[in-house]
């Protein structure tokens, strides 16, 4: 129970660092209103930044690819390709972030069951203006 409260200040720490950083970037920059937010698939040098957020949310780390989002250069979600639950950093708001991710992960994984979905959700939207 000790060691956990240790992780805790020590991830605690952590997030007043990044905040830190973040917020001195975000001024030093004129013109940008917000963070820099970076999608794309997942390589090799990717793997402890996975490991790390797979321990933040207590689970194991997927054999699988994803798509993962950088803000500001720090990994903060990661969608796996085939599907199934997310990981994200707990300390960051990722709720938009993880939207994003899946509807970019359903386009990479191609013409199957991901696109249809999206198809289907997008004619009954089409059905439903037609109708009202």
């Amino acid at each position: 129970m000790h060691q956990h409260h240790e992780v805790r200040q020590f991830l605690a720490q952590e997030q007043a660092a990044r905040l830190a950083v973040a917020t001195w970037k975000t001024r030093s920059r004129p013109g940008v209103d917000g963070p820099t937010v970076a999608l794309r698939l997942n390589s090799v040098h990717d793997d402890a930044a996975l490991q790390r957020l797979a321990e933040l949310e207590g689970r194991p780390l997927p054999r699988d690819r994803f798509v993962v989002a950088k803000v500001d250069g720090v990994m903060v979600a990661a969608h796996p390709l085939a599907g199934g639950v997310p990981l994200a950093d707990p300390f960051h708001a990722t709720a938009q972030i993880l939207r994003l991710l899946r509807l970019r992960a359903e386009q990479v994984a191609g013409p199957s069951k991901g696109r249809r979905l999206s198809l289907r959700r997008h004619w009954s939207l089409m059905r439903g203006s037609i109708h009202a």
